[in-house]
């Protein structure tokens, strides 16, 4: 599995989109608009390949000069819970300490703080709806 940074645009970028699309918005009956997709040009998207095909994916947003936001974390189901989601998770948490970003910080669905819990991350507020399901801000300080 190779782990990288992906250009937006690019036919990678359109498996990721692909990828995001079928596991985290079909499922809900939504759908990216091309506005949403266009704003995506400022953030760090980072895709999981083994060869040519997508396997997990993420992008890295900032928030200001010490936090960065993790968001669109998916893997496809039949991989999850096989080390794909944990080694994009560490390669994005380095490429956001080595940008120089002190708090890695997320919308997380209820149903993955499990994960993120094991990989050092805490809830620091309140349950609330985001795209029709319940989610918490969690963090990990870098």
């Amino acid at each position: 599995m190779a782990l990288k940074i992906i250009e937006h645009g690019s036919s990678d970028y359109q498996k990721m989109v692909n990828l995001r699309d079928m596991i985290l918005r079909k499922p809900l009956g939504l759908d990216f608009t091309s506005a949403e997709l266009e704003e995506e040009k400022e953030n760090i998207m980072i895709g999981a390949f083994e060869e040519e095909d997508i396997l997990g994916c993420c992008m890295l947003v900032e928030e200001n000069n010490r936090i960065i936001r993790l968001r669109q974390m998916a893997v496809l189901n039949n991989l999850q819970g096989k080390g794909i989601g944990r080694a994009i998770m560490n390669f994005a948490e380095n490429i956001a300490r080595d940008r120089g970003y002190k708090v890695l910080s997320m919308h997380a669905r209820k149903n993955a703080i499990g994960f993120y819990e094991k990989m050092g991350y805490k809830v620091v507020g309140e349950e609330f709806q985001e795209v029709t399901i319940p989610h918490v801000v969690m963090e990990k300080a870098l």
